[in-house]
Order: C-alpha cells, then sequence, then structure tokens
C-alpha cells in the first residue's frame, strides 16, 4: 500500500507551523509597538478643530491663567472645556466684529456648543482625575507641555500605562508647589532631589501603583 503522505509532507506540515505561530507571534508584537509609537498613542497628531484658538496670545500675550478657562480643574475628575459664555467676557469689547469669532458668536447667542475635538484622550477603561494631581502639585507642563508655544494643541506625552506609571513610582521627581501648577515656565527654586520630597510630605503624596488606582 502507498504511503498516504510523502515524505515531504513533514517539511511542509513544519514551515505552515512556523509561518501560522511566526504570524501570530509577529502580529501580536507589532500591535504592541505600534500602540507605543506616536502613529499609535496619537502624539503630535494634527486635528482639525471647529475655531482657530491660539494659547500662545492668551498665556503669553495676554497672561491668562489656565484656570480662568479650565475652570473645573482643581475639583473635578475634567479640567472643563469653557463655555461660550466666557469667551464672549472678553470678546464682547474685543475683536468683537472679527469674522475669525463669527462661530463664537454664533455658539452665544444660538446656545449651540462649540464641538471642539478632543486632544487628550483616555482608553474608557482608565480612570484619570485632574483635580487629585493638581491639588497634589502636579502642574499642567507635566502632561499636557508647553501650551504656551502652541498654536495648536497637541498630545506631546504618550500617555501609555508604562509612562503614567514612571511617574506614580516616584512622584516626588514631578511636584511643584501648589501656587505653580499651572506656570508653563516653572523652574524649581532648589534641587528637585531635595524639593521633590519635601512637597511629597507636605501635599501627602504616596506612591499609588496598584491596579485600582487607575482601574476601577
Amino acid at each position: 500500500m502507498s504511503a498516504l503522505f510523502r515524505p515531504r509532507a513533514n517539511t511542509l506540515f513544519r514551515i505552515a507551523l512556523v509561518i501560522l505561530f511566526g504570524g501570530a507571534a509577529g502580529t501580536i508584537g507589532g500591535l504592541m509597538l505600534y500602540w507605543r509609537v506616536p502613529a499609535g498613542t496619537r502624539q503630535f497628531a494634527e486635528l482639525q478643530q471647529p475655531l482657530q484658538f491660539d494659547h500662545r496670545h492668551h498665556v503669553v500675550d495676554d497672561n491668562i491663567d489656565c484656570r480662568y478657562c479650565h475652570q473645573t480643574v482643581e475639583k473635578s475628575n475634567t479640567a472643563g472645556i469653557p463655555a461660550t459664555s466666557l469667551c464672549m467676557n472678553c470678546h464682547s469689547q474685543i475683536w468683537n466684529r472679527s469674522p475669525l469669532l463669527d462661530k463664537v458668536r454664533e455658539s452665544y447667542f444660538t446656545g449651540r456648543t462649540v464641538e471642539w475635538m478632543r486632544v487628550h484622550r483616555l482608553p474608557d477603561f482608565v480612570y484619570f482625575n485632574h483635580s487629585i494631581h493638581v491639588t497634589k502639585g502636579v502642574g499642567c507642563e507635566t502632561c499636557h507641555g508647553r501650551v504656551d508655544q502652541m498654536p495648536a494643541i497637541q498630545q506631546v506625552a504618550p500617555l501609555t500605562m508604562s509612562w503614567c506609571l514612571d511617574c506614580h513610582r516616584d512622584p516626588a521627581l514631578h511636584l511643584r508647589p501648589r501656587e505653580a501648577v499651572t506656570q508653563m515656565d516653572y523652574k524649581p527654586e532648589k534641587d528637585q532631589a531635595v524639593l521633590g520630597p519635601e512637597l511629597a510630605k507636605k501635599y501627602d503624596v504616596h506612591s499609588r501603583t496598584s491596579c485600582t488606582t487607575c482601574h476601577r
């Protein structure tokens, strides 16, 4: 009786196994790599906003504090998007006829919200609270970068789990006095290795690395 499989069948089977498992491993590895590079983390992505808003002008030229617009950052998990009525506090008097502000005026008079594109987005399974970070002395610049130098806001931090854990393992490296949390050009008055632990003790800051800290 002739053999059911030819001798080369063993070789073909081995090649098929290598392709199958190698392809699966390569796919998983490729996906893990993708979510760690700017293309996957959305770093430096240019988002088209419904209207132009230049943080450089408002922060540097007008010296507006972050908390004037993002009013809930110290008491809520979200920083808050300013209502159009807040914009009109100034722009009812300044540039009140500029076509660049047509959508702001339209929103104010119609009550329809300006649909801003969200720049910093975490997965739905991640819990993040702005207020706890700000009140413990973590500056806006730490996560959002130098927004005072951005014509349009971009995500500069990867916002990956490993990036968050690096800070959570040793938060003292990133602490500053509470009165300086919104200061973009902040420089510590003394060595951060000395100042950080002092602020951590003053603000009762501890390392938080348990899963339930962010996954609730």
